[in-house]
C-alpha cells in the first residue's frame, strides 16, 4: 500500500518492498527443484496475504503446496499439536515460513520432541535471526536453513565507528546507556537501566571502557540489513542535498538559487526522486516510480556447528534486475542439514519421470504427484516429466529405451539374406533340371515313350515349367514398378498354360485307350486337335483375367509401415486382391478338373500309363496351392513373399518330377523298356 503514491506520494524507502518476495521464493525453489512444499505463515493479516500470493507464485512455477497452516503462539496446545502433526506426516521436505520467530518456536519445539531433523525452512524478511530465543534443541531443526533479508554491501569504516562510539559522544543517549550495561555488565550511578545487574559486587559504569574488549557477536555483524538500508537513506537524502546546492550554485549565476537556509520539504522530496548515486560498495542506488529502490534481497544460510556455534553466511541473492528466471543468483556451496550428507535436498512429491515416460495423473491429487507410465508403442519421451509423448513419424521407430526414434528398418525379401539367396538358387536349379529335362526329351524325341501322349504338349509343358521357376525369380529383390505389375499375372499365366497341358495330356491318354474300339465316336477326335483346343481355351480365359488386371487395377509398389512395428516393409500392392483370388481360383479350378480326368483314367490298361504319375502329380499340386492359402493369409512382409514362392516351385516341382523323372529314368537308365512292344505288348485291351 505504501507503494500507492495517490495515496502516500511522499513516501519512498530504501529498503526492498515485500511486493517481490513471493516471487523472490518462488524463485529460489525453482532453482532447487523443490516442487512439493509446506506454508506456515503467522496468524496476521500482512502474512496470511503474502502466504497466499507465494502460494499462486509457487503453483505458476509448476510447484505445488502439501500443506498451509496459520501458526501463533497464542494457539492451544492441542492446535499446534496439529500443525506439528500435519508437517511430521507430510512428505514435504522443505517448508515455507512467512512468520515471526515468536510464532515458530513451539512449533519447533513439538518437532525436536517428536525427533524431526530432516527439514529445509526458507524464511521470509520477516525473519529476526536471534538463536538465544530458542532451545538448543529446537534451534538445530534450523541448521542448513534458508532466510531472505535486505540486500546488504560492505559499509566501509562502520567497525572503527563503532569501536570509536564511546559514552562521551552521546552520554543524554538512553540506548547508549542501555547497550554499556549489557556490554560491559556494570551499573550507572544515577539507575539501573536494565535491572539485570544485581547483588553486591557491582561494577559501576564510567564511560571509558574499551569496546574493543566487547565480544564481536554482540554487535551482530553478521545481519546488517537494517543498518545498510538506514546507511542508504542517509546517503540518499544527503545525495540529495547536495545536488540542491550545485542546482542552487548554477541558479546563482542567473540570478535564482534555492537558499539552504531555507530549504523546503516539497523542494527536498522534488529532488530525492530523481537522485541517482553508487555507494562506496559500488551499489547503484535509484527510486523507481513507486518510491522502491531495485528489489534485491539477500540469501542468507544459517549454519550450526557441531560446537553450537551459528553463523549467518550469504550465499546468494535474489535480484529483480535481472532477466525473467535469472533472478537467482546462488555463488556460494550452502552447508545443509547433516542428514543430508551435504547434498542438496529434494522434496518432490514423485520422483521425475526419466526419458521414455511420461506423467500420468494420480485422481484426486495435485499436479505435482503423479505416476510415470511408458510410453505408447510408437512414441517416445525425449524429455523428463512430460505430460505426453511424441510420435514418430511413419519412417522412423522408438528404440528400446523409447526416447528418440530410428530409421525403420526396411524389410523386403533380398538376394543378399539366406532365405531369398536359398529360393533364388532353388528356382535357378530347378529351372536347369527342367531344361537338361528338355534336352533329354529332345535327344530321344523318336523313342515311343517321348512320342506317346502327345510329346508337342511335353515340350509346351517342360517350357511352361521352366518359366514358372524362372518368374519366381521376380518376386526375390526390391519391388519395382515393373516386377509387380507383371509378376502375378505372368505367373497365373505360366502356371494356366502348365495345367492346362497337364489336362489336355490327361485327356489324350482317356481318348487314346477309348478309341481302341473302331466302333467308337471318340476314334475321330484322335490328334492334335483335341489338346491344343484345350490349351488355348483355358488360356484364353486366364489371359482375360490377367489383362483386365493389369490395365484396370494393376499392382505397384507400397512402402507399408503400419504391419510390424519397427519396420517398414516394401511390398506389392496387388491393387485387387479379388482379382488374385480369381487368377488363383481358376489354376485351381483347372487343376481339380485334371485331377479328376486323371484319377478316373488311372486305371486304364497300359504299362505305362501317363494317367498315373498326372494323379499323383495333380494331387501334390492341389495340396501345396490348397495349404498356400492360409499361410499366404497368416504371413506378412518377405515371408508372404517366402509363402508364395515356395508355392511356385514346390507345386512345379512336384509336375516336373512325379510326371518326366519316371520317363527320364527309363530312357537314359532302363533303354530296354523303350519300346513300342514293352509300351503295349504285355497288356492288352480287354474287351
Amino acid at each position: 500500500m505504501l507503494s500507492d503514491k495517490f495515496q502516500f506520494p511522499s513516501f519512498l524507502r530504501t529498503f526492498p518492498a515485500a511486493t517481490l518476495h513471493p516471487r523472490s521464493i518462488a524463485q529460489l525453489l525453482r532453482h532447487f527443484n523443490w516442487t512439493w512444499v509446506g506454508i506456515l505463515t503467522s496468524n496476521s493479516d500482512a502474512t496470511s496475504l503474502t502466504s497466499q500470493k507465494i502460494r499462486r507464485e509457487v503453483m505458476d512455477n509448476g510447484g505445488c503446496v502439501a500443506f498451509q497452516e496459520k501458526i501463533d503462539d497464542r494457539y492451544t496446545r492441542e492446535r499446534l499439536m496439529r500443525v506439528a502433526d500435519k508437517i511430521h506426516q507430510s512428505s514435504a521436505s522443505v517448508i515455507v515460513c512467512d512468520c515471526y520467530e515468536m510464532h515458530i518456536k513451539p512449533i519447533l519445539e513439538i518437532l525436536s520432541l517428536r525427533s524431526v531433523t530432516v527439514m529445509v525452512w526458507v524464511f521470509s524478511t520477516g525473519w529476526s535471526f536471534y538463536p538465544q530465543l530458542f532451545t538448543r534443541q529446537s534451534w538445530r531443526l534450523l541448521n542448513g536453513s534458508l532466510v531472505f533479508t535486505g540486500s546488504t554491501r560492505g559499509i566501509p569504516h562502520f567497525t572503527d565507528f563503532l569501536y570509536r562510539m564511546g559514552y562521551s559522544a552521546v552520554p543524554w543517549d538512553t540506548l547508549t546507556k542501555l547497550f554499556w550495561e549489557n556490554a560491559f555488565e556494570c551499573q550507572w550511578e544515577e539507575q539501573n537501566m536494565t535491572r539485570m545487574v544485581t547483588g553486591k559486587d557491582v561494577i559501576p559504569c564510567t564511560g571509558k571502557e574499551d569496546l574493543k574488549a566487547v565480544v564481536p557477536a554482540l554487535f551482530q555483524l553478521n545481519d546488517l540489513s537494517i543498518s545498510y538500508h538506514a546507511y542508504i537513506a542517509v546517503y540518499a537524502y544527503a545525495y540529495t542535498l547536495h545536488n540542491m546546492i550545485l542546482d542552487g550554485a548554477k541558479e546563482e549565476l542567473f540570478g535564482s538559487h534555492i537558499k539552504t537556509q531555507n530549504i523546503k520539504p516539497w523542494q527536498v522530496l522534488h529532488h530525492l526522486w530523481d537522485v541517482h548515486f553508487k555507494t562506496e560498495a559500488g551499489e547503484d542506488i535509484y527510486f523507481d516510480k513507486n518510491g522502491d529502490v531495485p528489489t534485491v534481497f539477500d540469501i542468507m544460510n544459517i549454519q550450526i556447528y557441531p560446537d553450537d556455534t551459528t553463523k549467518l553466511v550469504k550465499v546468494g541473492r535474489y535480484d529483480s534486475r535481472e532477466s525473467p528466471g535469472q533472478e537467482i543468483i546462488v555463488n556460494i556451496d550452502i552447508l545443509w542439514n547433516e542428514k543430508y550428507n551435504n547434498q542438496t535436498p529434494r522434496s518432490v512429491c514423485s520422483e521425475s519421470c526419466s526419458l521414455g515416460y511420461r506423467r500420468s495423473a494420480r485422481m484426486g491429487q495435485p499436479s505435482c504427484c503423479f505416476d510415470c507410465v511408458p510410453c505408447s508403442i510408437g512414441e517416445i519421451a525425449n524429455e523428463t516429466d512430460i505430460t505426453k509423448c511424441w510420435r514418430c513419424p511413419e519412417d522412423q521407430w522408438p528404440n528400446e529405451s523409447r526416447d528418440k526414434c530410428l530409421p525403420k528398418v526396411i524389410e523386403f525379401l533380398s538376394y543378399q539374406e539366406p532365405l531369398g539367396a536359398a529360393l533364388a538358387a532353388t528356382s535357378i536349379v530347378l529351372s536347369l533340371a527342367t531344361v537338361l529335362i528338355l534336352f533329354v526329351f529332345f535327344r530321344f524325341q523318336d523313342t515311343p515313350i517321348v512320342r506317346a501322349n502327345n510329346r508337342d504338349l511335353s515340350y509346351l509343358l517342360l517350357c511352361t515349367l521352366t518359366l514358372c521357376f524362372v518368374c519366381s525369380l521376380t518376386f526375390v529383390g526390391l519391388p519395382i514398378n515393373l516386377t509387380c505389375m507383371i509378376r502375378q499375372p505372368a505367373f497365373g499365366l505360366i502356371f494356366t498354360v502348365s495345367v492346362s497341358c497337364i489336362l489336355a495330356k490327361t485327356v489324350t491318354v482317356v481318348i487314346a485307350f477309348k478309341a481302341v474300339n473302331p466302333r467308337n465316336q471318340l476314334r475321330k477326335w484322335v490328334g492334335p486337335k483335341i489338346p491344343n483346343l484345350i490349351v488355348i481355351s483355358s488360356s484364353l480365359v486366364q489371359l482375360a483375367i490377367c489383362t483386365y488386371w493389369i490395365s484396370s487395377h494393376p499392382s505397384f509398389p507400397e512402402y507399408n509401415s503400419r504391419s510390424e512395428s519397427g519396420k517398414i516393409i516394401v511390398e506389392c500392392n496387388d491393387g485387387m486382391t479379388i482379382l488374385f483370388y480369381c487368377m488363383l481360383g481358376y489354376i485351381g479350378f483347372l487343376a481339380i478338373i485334371s485331377f479328376i480326368v486323371a484319377f478316373l483314367a488311372r486305371t486304364l490298361p497300359d504299362s505305362f500309363n501317363e494317367a498315373k504319375f498326372i494323379t499323383f502329380s495333380m494331387l501334390v499340386f492341389v495340396s501345396v496351392w490348397l495349404s498356400f492359402i492360409p499361410a499366404y493369409l497368416s504371413t506378412q512382409g518377405k515371408y508372404m513373399v517366402a509363402v508364395e514362392i515356395f508355392a511356385i516351385l514346390s507345386s512345379g516341382a512336384g509336375l516336373l518330377f512325379l510326371i518326366f523323372l519316371p520317363k527320364c529314368y527309363i530312357i537314359l537308365l532302363q533303354p530296354e523298356m523303350n519300346t513300342k512292344e514293352h509300351l503295349v505288348g504285355k497288356n492288352t485291351t480287354r474287351k
